[in-house]
């Protein structure tokens, strides 16, 4: 009786989760339109704010969003149009992210990255009227922001060009028969090369590549495979597109030396530390499970292919539906995300993005415009070890290839401020829990931390994590300083309503020096020790009892690098030559606690980078980073590792169309 009425209350709760989704699509739909019907006619609704004075002080703080569907002769309806997301390691992000600190953006979600192309054409379309109006008032950053605003309008030429089909006599996009092309898509469709690449690079020392205990070498790397010695990875990006319809695909061929990798012993101390020790009850001894998060020696060369990201992607109604390996970014940070980064590859997921900010009549007087994002797939490298002793069906050590799905939602109350909440849920697995609709409802509606007999059964809702970010230019520094915070808390809906036991990420950025323009300054501390006692063993934070291969993909963190137990923090003075070229150096610290990793661990990391282009379409990005890192339990003493590493970029200019 007591399963039957909980089936009914999920089956309810499913019904109501559908009607939430149509219901907001709905009204974003109608606040569209209505918006649409109430344009000024210069393709903006009233409230942007376009034409207010930037001074140092930032004399305005009400928020606005531009009208991206209004039906005028100038505008673009880009809600059924598609557009490729723009991958995390673009110079674009930097950029937008320093013109927004700046003053001269206002529509930007540092919070939920990537963007797509078209996000970046709307950015620049609000930019200009705001650069021009502060080069009336003399600002002393409006050289950098002009330099800056052209160099992005060359990256989004493209956009400006197919994203809604430019007319047949190139007289603007609702002219010709080329107006409203996604109607008729396989009459336009177009291609594009995008990129073409090879980093090679060298490493001198044992480097560290185990983000789940004692650290890595080299962090935010979409989970390339490194060791000492020579490594390169080689590819090309491109996409096709016709209409709503978007086709991505980043490949690269990948090739890294071979390796000692960890001892046996070592495996068996950190498989002890996760809980993953399987105790064979006819010997008595303890067997060993391979484990992708645990590199066992010896390990082979590397050499494979292998997509970055490759989906396929539809656009209706500014949401954009995807299918395949996209780039995630849901923090405000730039050294790491607390719920998600590029630390680790991709997760092949559904996503629903709402691309652009949305308003709905009286509730965005309250928290202004406000995107929001769902995906849902598995994760890779997760090893299914059983019970030597299960007490009931679903009981086991670890399952294999559970699965995640991560929500979230940004608002901007004003145009200095940036706030949104996340959740992020692992669960089911190979012999633990099927992966239905039925427990993927069970485990979005679960606010409840589960009991033991519950969490090793097959009613488990999962492992649940709760995020929290803000942003905000800071009073009189509105054009100089942006505040920033990244938090998590494990088995919480929030960080916000459990805040002891949550997880940080606070950073600063001064985005100009006083008397010297091109140079900035950002800092970061992160921090997965929160002052707990359940935080002991690394038993808390990217960490689950029964999905004891936690935050994980293909072995590495898909979320902050710092790891599950530990303190570190980031720094770097950045001088920009111009918007796409600069010089920069950092710091880099990370400490692991002792009562997780037996005698602890300490990395300390200096690093310099040149970002120089040969013409336009020719990047050419060398860095050099020296480390020094300690950890007892792995090799004695201080541990010194070089990476030099030189890439080369190509970006084709030009499309073609079928």
């Amino acid at each position: 009786m007591f399963e039957s009425n909980a089936a009914l209350r999920l089956v309810v709760r499913g019904v109501g989760f559908v009607l939430a989704t149509a219901l907001l699509i709905a009204c974003s739909a109608l606040a569209e339109a209505a918006a649409a019907d109430g344009a000024d006619g210069t393709g903006r609704s009233g409230a942007t704010g376009s034409s207010r004075p930037i001074g140092p002080s930032g004399s305005s703080d009400s928020a606005g969003t531009p009208n991206r569907n209004a039906s005028s002769p100038d505008a673009c309806d880009v809600a059924g149009a598609g557009s490729p997301f723009i991958p995390l390691d673009s110079w674009v992000y930097p950029a937008v992210l320093r013109l927004y600190s700046m003053g001269y953006l206002e529509t930007v979600y540092l919070g939920m990255r990537p963007w797509t192309r078209a996000n970046l054409r709307h950015m620049l379309d609000d930019a200009g009227p705001i650069i021009e109006d502060a080069d009336q008032y003399s600002e002393p950053t409006v050289a950098e922001a002009k330099g800056t605003y052209k160099a992005l309008e060359g990256e989004a030429e493209a956009e400006t060009e197919d994203g809604c089909g430019a007319g047949a006599d190139g007289a603007g996009p609702d002219s010709g028969p080329r107006a409203r092309a996604w109607e008729r898509p396989w009459e336009h469709a177009q291609f594009r090369t995008e990129s073409a690449y090879s980093i090679t690079r060298g490493l001198s020392g044992t480097p560290l590549r185990d983000s789940y205990h004692l650290g890595s070498t080299l962090i935010n790397d979409f989970g390339r495979p490194y060791e000492r010695g020579f490594n390169n990875y080689t590819g090309a990006s491109g996409y096709a597109r016709a209409g709503r319809f978007v086709l991505y695909a980043r490949g690269e061929f990948e090739g890294a030396p071979s390796a000692a990798g960890y001892s046996q012993a070592l495996a068996q101390t950190l498989s002890g530390i996760d809980g993953t020790t399987y105790i064979d009850p006819a010997t008595g001894l303890p067997v060993y499970f391979p484990q992708a998060t645990i590199p066992l020696g010896p390990i082979g060369t590397a050499t494979e292919g292998r997509l970055l990201e490759a989906y396929a992607s539809a656009t209706l109604m500014n949401h954009v539906f995807s299918l395949g390996k996209v780039d995630e970014w849901l923090g405000p940070g730039q050294g790491g995300a607390m719920a998600y980064s590029n630390n680790a590859q991709n997760v092949w997921a559904f996503r629903i993005n709402r691309v652009e900010p949305l308003e709905v009549p009286l509730l965005s007087r309250l928290t202004g415009p406000f995107r929001y994002e769902f995906l849902v797939g598995p994760l890779g490298g997760h090893t299914l070890i059983p019970s030597p002793d299960p007490v009931g069906p679903g009981d086991v050590i670890n399952p294999g290839i559970p699965w995640v799905h991560v929500e979230k939602i940004s608002f901007r109350p004003t145009r200095n401020l940036e706030f949104g909440f996340e959740r992020t849920v692992i669960w089911g697995g190979k012999g633990h829990e099927p992966i239905t609709l039925y427990t993927f409802l069970r485990s979005f509606f679960s606010l409840v931390a589960p009991d033991h007999a519950v969490k090793f059964s097959t009613a488990d809702p999962g492992a649940r994590f709760g995020a929290f970010d803000f942003s905000y230019r800071l009073p009189f520094l509105r054009n100089w300083v942006t505040l920033y915070t990244d938090s998590e808390a494990h088995d919480s809906v929030s960080p916000v309503s459990n805040l002891p036991y949550a997880c940080y990420r606070p950073g600063v950025y001064l985005a100009h020096v006083p008397g010297v323009p091109k140079l900035d300054v950002r800092v970061e501390a992160v921090t997965t020790d929160p002052s707990t006692p359940k935080s002991q063993g690394g038993h808390y934070e990217y960490y689950e009892e029964l999905q004891v291969q936690g935050y994980t993909n293909k072995g590495a963190l898909f979320g902050d690098w710092v790891g599950r137990e530990d303190k570190g923090g980031q720094g770097w003075i950045t001088y920009h030559l111009s918007a796409n070229e600069w010089i920069e150096a950092g710091v880099r610290n990370q400490k692991a606690a002792k009562d997780f990793i037996p005698g602890g661990t300490t990395l300390n990391d200096l690093s310099f980078k040149v970002v120089k282009r040969i013409r336009k379409e020719i990047e050419i990005d060398g860095s050099f980073t020296w480390e020094r890192w300690k950890a007892p339990v792995y090799l004695p003493g201080l541990q010194n590792v070089t990476t030099t590493s030189v890439r080369v970029t190509w970006f084709p200019e030009g499309r073609h169309r079928r």
